[in-house]
């Protein structure tokens, strides 16, 4: 079986050798770029499994970086970033990141969440083969998704949220409890992570995302995923 091949991006040569060596190491074939620029030439010539992605590079940054993989790829994409705050984390993942984590970080912490992303990517929930409600089709063990019978592209985590909404149709859940279900326990930190997914989404997948009749917000609770064609506003 070939070895899974995740394209590292950062600017600074001692976190890529550090981190290079490390998940080389774990078992995983690793090409390194110093900027976003080569980083888009390495992504096109050498298609990687995973993307570990420096928010912070010198000219294209990461969030560019990542906006221009989304363009034609659900790969997923673990942004690493110096900024803290929780905007700036929620403006990665409403740009497609599908995970994050925040420098200085641990090289064992990182081949965690490369790990956890393996396992959401490619294991197919519970369940059956297909699922489907409202209009979605999803095939769990291709992870490919369908609208109206319209196919979509849909990232990692975005395909996680959609999946467990899709099995479990006119339920509501908390963001917690959604977060619980696709990242395998909960934080309460990420809940606007939540949102942000939600809405990219409804981007995907509603006639009129403004006003959304799948993916609906209960308030006071969080989100369902109807079959009654009921309207909730955003």
């Amino acid at each position: 079986m070939p070895l899974k091949r995740i394209l590292l991006v950062d600017d600074d040569p001692w976190v890529r050798k550090l981190v290079r060596g490390y998940l080389e190491r774990a078992g995983f074939a690793v090409t390194a770029a110093a900027s976003g620029e080569e980083a888009l030439v390495e992504f096109t010539a050498h298609p990687p499994d995973l993307v570990v992605l420096d928010l912070m590079l010198p000219g294209m940054d990461g969030l560019e970086v990542a906006r221009e993989i989304r363009r034609s790829s659900a790969v997923p994409i673990i942004m690493l970033t110096a900024r803290s705050t929780e905007e700036d984390r929620v403006l990665g993942l409403e740009l497609g990141a599908d995970d994050y984590v925040v420098k200085p970080f641990s090289a064992r912490e990182l081949e965690a969440r490369v790990r956890a992303m393996f396992r959401r990517a490619e294991n197919a929930p519970e369940g059956p083969r297909v699922a489907e409600a409202g209009g979605i089709r999803l095939d769990l063990d291709r992870r490919e998704a369908w609208v109206d019978d319209r196919p979509v592209s849909l990232t990692a985590l975005e395909f996680d949220l959609l999946a467990f909404l899709v099995q479990h149709p006119n339920r509501a859940f908390t963001r917690l409890e959604l977060l619980d279900a696709v990242r395998g326990t909960a934080f309460a930190s990420f809940e606007r992570a939540v949102d942000s997914h939600i809405k990219r989404l409804r981007r995907k997948v509603e006639p009129v995302p403004e006003s959304p009749s799948r993916i609906v917000t209960v308030y006071g609770v969080g989100y369902k995923l109807s079959t009654e064609g009921s309207h909730a506003p955003a």
